[in-house]
């Protein structure tokens, strides 16, 4: 054989070779946005404590990127009497999203004060850290786990 021929045939084996590796990258990607597609809907919308005056944060979740460029996203909200700040909230909401492949971005804060025996849930004030959340997303996340309360919101307030 000569040289050219032997030349062309190993140029075709590494054409080869970069379109199956570039098919398997494909293949795994898409493998890998379903997962995290999952995860993002495994994320529960709302976690907050059962009772109380506390703290709260409203959280948008992101999945990765697909490939027509989307970026699943949804809002969550977690609030608790565990930490003395907002960030405490969101650094513990964090942990548990992140190592699911998912990106968080606090979006804002307040308070919630949540009379369980009344089945009501007032929604007011805001974080020093990360600004005042929109209330009215808050309320209707609450009022989809919260079926049965009466959930309303203020401004006013810290």
């Amino acid at each position: 054989m000569t040289n050219l021929v032997l030349f062309k045939i190993k140029s075709m084996i590494v054409v080869i070779k970069m379109i199956y590796f570039t098919v398997i990258k494909c293949i795994a990607a898409r493998g890998f946005c379903k997962m995290t597609l999952e995860s993002l809907e495994k994320v529960p919308n709302v976690e907050i404590d059962p009772e109380g005056v506390f703290k709260y944060i409203l959280i948008k979740v992101y999945a990765k990127q697909t490939r027509d460029g989307n970026e699943p996203s949804k809002m969550i909200v977690r609030g608790n009497a565990r930490g003395p700040y907002h960030a405490d909230i969101y650094d513990e909401a964090r942990s548990k999203i992140e190592p699911l492949g998912l990106d968080t971005e606090c979006i804002g804060g307040g308070r919630i004060n949540h009379d369980a025996a009344k089945k009501n849930i007032l929604v007011y004030g805001y974080s020093q850290g990360f600004g005042k959340a929109d209330h009215q997303i808050t309320v209707d996340l609450l009022k989809t786990f919260y079926k049965d309360y009466n959930i309303t919101y203020s401004n006013d307030g810290y």
